[in-house]
């Protein structure tokens, strides 16, 4: 059925540059989900066996040689993006596009697991205080963070989040929080719906039993939404989020379609929309901008966390996300 196997290894120790870190919660996301279904880009770049996780928050444990500004005892979130720091993206401070990204859980060892090592350019600290399964879904909130203040931002805009699994709800929250003027929601499953009002979407609907275009239309006095965030990577969703957008509107890309899909590029001339594609976080601003805005209280990431399995107990983790029961279960190690 799946790949999935808990296996005894050696404890990794960190080389020149890296840090080891006691893992204390690590999330389970849709990245996780590609690999436990070994979708055809997982299986052509992985290489097994691996351990997987991105998502991770822990303690360091032990420091290798050179590293500054990180020491034993600090709790940190771990940025995702191995960036290589010497290509054109990374010399332009775009280390979130590097060309030759390496990715924790894919690439090298990730962080389902007791102790994980990574370079200590990755290392986001946090404050000591920091509740640590927050810690763990920083990664993800980065992303909705860097997706709210891309181009026009959203502060007093009307926005459309397409697709509220995880990283949708903390849009709607981070969109919130950041001033949109109107957040609306979108999603087929009801319970992702619940969340998405609760998270503070102003308005919630389900395109299975309505008509998503019509009824943002009317809500918008027939122009459409400022701003799309659109996640589901579907291409009936793209079609209904572009159709869903005022003109000279801002269309931001972040779910990725699984195959390829067709779209009007004759529509998107007439009706001017900027797109952008979102990818990672902005690094450090995202999660700078992600940090303020939990510890100022304007976002409460908690009511996301479902559920807190023990690693030994990863596999029903993973079935709770496939029985659409869960949104972001985490993984509790040494919690």
């Amino acid at each position: 059925m799946d790949g999935l196997e808990l296996r005894q290894v050696a404890k990794p120790r960190p080389g020149p540059g890296e840090i080891r870190l006691r893992v204390r919660f690590a999330g389970v996301c849709g990245t996780d989900m590609h690999i436990y279904h070994w979708a055809p880009r997982m299986a052509r770049r992985m290489q097994l066996p691996r351990v997987m996780g991105h998502e991770v928050c822990g303690i360091v444990d032990e420091v290798g040689d050179g590293v500054l500004g990180i020491k034993m005892g600090d709790q940190v979130s771990l940025e995702s993006h191995i960036s290589c720091g010497q290509c054109r993206p990374c010399m332009l401070d775009q280390r979130h596009l590097c060309e030759h990204t390496r990715y924790p859980g894919i690439d090298v060892d990730g962080g389902f697991a007791e102790w994980v090592v990574v370079p200590a350019s990755i290392a986001w600290v946090n404050p000591p205080d920091f509740p640590p399964h927050l810690s763990a879904m920083m990664e993800p909130f980065g992303i909705a963070v860097h997706a709210c203040g891309e181009g026009t931002g959203v502060a007093g805009q009307r926005v459309l989040v397409n697709g509220c699994g995880p990283i949708g709800l903390m849009a709607v929250a981070a969109a919130r929080a950041l001033g949109a003027h109107q957040v609306i929601a979108a999603d087929l499953n009801p319970v992702r719906l619940a969340s998405a009002q609760a998270m503070g979407a102003s308005h919630c609907l389900n395109p299975g039993t309505h008509n998503l275009v019509k009824e943002i239309h009317a809500l918008t006095n027939g122009e459409g939404v400022d701003v799309v965030i659109e996640l589901t990577g579907a291409e009936a969703g793209l079609h209904a989020a572009l159709d869903a957008l005022r003109r000279g509107g801002d269309f931001r890309l972040i779910g990725a379609p699984s195959h390829p899909v067709s779209l009007d590029l004759t529509q998107w001339v007439r009706t001017g929309p900027t797109i952008r594609s979102i990818h990672g976080r902005r690094i450090w601003r995202s999660w700078i901008e992600a940090a303020d805005l939990i510890a100022n209280g304007r976002v409460d990431l908690s009511p996301l966390v479902s559920h807190v399995v023990p690693l030994e107990d990863a596999r029903e983790a993973f079935q709770l996300v496939l029985d659409g029961q869960a949104v972001k279960p985490l993984l509790a190690v040494h919690g």
